[in-house]
C-alpha cells in the first residue's frame, strides 16, 4: 500500500482537493496546488522518511462557546468567547505522507475497533451512535453516565500509543517523529511531548487507537460483578452484556445501566483506565441523570451529539408495551437540543442580517445549503414542532427583510410565497 502508485495518487487528492482545511497553509505556507505540482507530488512521495516538519498552530473557536448578542431566538449576532481549541496543521508533503500512512494502517485497526466506537471511522456516522442508544432506551429505563474526556488530543501519553500501535518499525519510527515534531505558534517553536495535533490527517487514527479497549474493559468488568433480578436469580454472562451500554464517539461517550451504584462504579473504572492514556474525564461536561425522573437535581435525558435523548411520560390511554407483554407508560424522544436549534436559528437569521440590500436569489442561494444540511442531519429525530417553529421564525425574518426590500408591494405579506421559494 504505502509503495503503490495510486495509493499515493489518491492520498494527495484527498489532502489537496477533498479535504475541507485543504486551503490552510502549514509551515511551508502552501495551501493549494496546480495540477502539474500535485502529480509532481505523488512521484515524488516518500512514505516513510522518519523525517517531520513543526505543526503551525492556529487557534480556532470552540463550539458551544458563543455567546449569543441578543435574547433567545432573536439574537442573530455572536461574540465568540476566550476558549478557543489549538489546531495543528502540518505542511502539504506531511498532510500527504500521512494521509499515505493512514491507508496503510487503518484496514488493519478498523477490523480490531471495538463494535460502539463511531467518531472518525469510514462507514460510522452520528446517526449509527444515536441508533445505538435508541435500541437501549426504548424499552426500560436506565440511568446514563455522559461524559466527555478533557483534552483528548493534547494529552495522549505517546509511549503508551506507540506501543499500542505495534507496527513494523519504519511506520513506528515515522509516528513518533510526526508526534515529537514541535508546533510553531506564531514565531515561537515549543517542544510537543504529549498529544496528537489536532488537524493532522493521522490524528483521528491515532485518537481512537489510544481509546481503543475502553468499552471491552468496562463489559470484561461488569460481567465480573455479581449482579442479580429483583428476585434474587443471577443474571448471566450474556444478560449482564446485554444490560450494560457504552457508546462513544471520539472523545465524547455515554454508559447505560439500569442501577445507578454500578454507573457510579463504571466511572470509577473509567478513570483508572484513562489514567494509563494520560487523560481524565471533564467534569464541568460530566453529568449523572436519569432517561426518565429527576434524579439528585439534574433533569433527566441528555445531550449527545446535538441531540436531545429524553424519555416522557404518557397516560394509560397512550401507554405501549414491550415485546415481552409489559406495560410501557413513557414514550422515548430523540430531538435537536435546545442549544442546537438556537445555534441554527441564529445562523439563520444572522444570513439574512448581513443580505438586507441582497437581491432575492443572492439571499436563497446562501440559505437553502443551511437549512438543507441541518434538516438532513436530524430527519430521523422526532422533531417535527421544531422544524415547524423555526420555519414561522423564519418566516417573520423573512417577512421585515420583504418589508424593507418592497416596501409599496402588497404581495410580501403571504405567507406561501417564501417557503416555497426555499426549496
Amino acid at each position: 500500500m504505502l509503495r503503490s502508485f495510486y495509493a499515493k495518487a489518491i492520498a494527495v487528492r484527498r489532502v489537496s482537493q477533498d479535504n475541507q482545511g485543504k486551503k490552510t497553509a502549514g509551515t511551508d505556507g502552501v495551501k493549494s496546488l496546480s495540477k502539474k505540482e500535485r502529480l509532481e507530488l505523488v512521484y515524488s512521495l516518500v512514505p516513510l522518511t522518519g523525517k517531520s516538519n513543526p505543526v503551525r498552530r492556529v487557534w480556532i473557536p470552540k463550539p458551544g462557546k458563543a455567546h449569543r448578542a441578543g435574547r433567545g431566538f432573536l439574537a442573530y449576532s455572536t461574540e465568540q468567547a476566550d476558549e478557543k481549541r489549538p489546531l495543528g496543521i502540518p505542511t502539504m508533503e506531511d498532510r500527504a505522507r500521512q494521509c499515505l500512512a493512514k491507508l496503510a494502517l487503518e484496514p488493519e485497526w478498523e477490523a480490531r475497533f471495538e463494535p460502539n466506537s463511531y467518531g472518525f471511522r469510514p462507514g460510522r456516522s452520528c446517526h449509527d451512535a444515536m441508533e445505538t442508544i435508541f435500541h437501549h432506551l426504548r424499552s426500560k429505563t436506565a440511568y446514563i453516565l455522559d461524559a466527555d474526556i478533557a483534552k483528548c488530543f493534547d494529552r495522549i501519553n505517546h509511549q503508551y500509543l506507540l506501543n499500542k500501535l505495534n507496527t513494523f518499525p519504519a511506520m513506528r519510527k515515522q509516528v513518533k517523529t510526526w508526534l515529537k515534531a514541535g508546533v510553531l505558534d506564531g514565531k515561537k517553536l515549543f517542544p510537543s511531548n504529549d498529544g496528537t495535533p489536532q488537524g493532522g490527517v493521522i490524528s483521528p487514527l491515532l485518537a481512537n487507537v489510544a481509546l481503543h479497549g475502553l468499552e471491552n474493559h468496562l463489559k470484561n468488568w461488569i460481567t465480573s460483578k455479581k449482579l442479580y433480578y429483583i428476585n434474587g436469580k443471577p443474571l448471566t454472562r450474556s444478560q449482564k452484556s446485554q444490560s450494560f451500554g457504552i457508546i462513544r464517539y471520539a472523545d465524547d461517550f455515554v454508559v447505560i445501566h439500569k442501577d445507578c451504584e454500578i454507573i457510579r462504579e463504571a466511572k470509577e473504572e473509567t478513570q483508572k483506565w484513562l489514567k494509563q492514556v494520560g487523560l481524565e474525564i471533564k467534569p464541568e461536561k460530566t453529568r449523572l441523570c436519569h432517561s426518565l425522573n429527576t434524579h439528585e437535581g439534574e433533569k433527566p435525558g441528555f445531550n449527545f451529539l446535538g441531540f436531545n435523548v429524553r424519555q416522557y411520560p404518557t397516560g394509560r390511554h397512550h401507554a405501549n408495551k414491550t415485546s415481552k407483554g409489559e406495560i410501557k407508560p413513557y414514550t422515548l424522544h430523540i430531538k435537536p437540543s435546545k442549544e442546537a436549534i438556537d445555534r441554527h436559528y441564529r445562523r439563520l437569521a444572522e444570513i439574512v442580517h448581513k443580505h438586507k440590500a441582497a437581491p432575492q436569489k443572492a439571499l436563497i442561494a446562501k440559505l437553502n445549503p443551511v437549512i438543507r444540511g441541518w434538516s438532513n442531519y436530524y430527519r430521523y429525530s422526532v422533531c417535527s414542532k421544531i422544524f415547524q417553529k423555526i420555519d414561522h421564525l423564519l418566516w417573520y425574518k423573512l417577512k421585515v427583510w420583504a418589508d424593507r426590500r418592497h416596501p409599496n408591494k402588497s404581495w410580501k405579506f403571504k405567507k406561501p410565497v417564501l417557503p416555497n421559494l426555499l426549496c
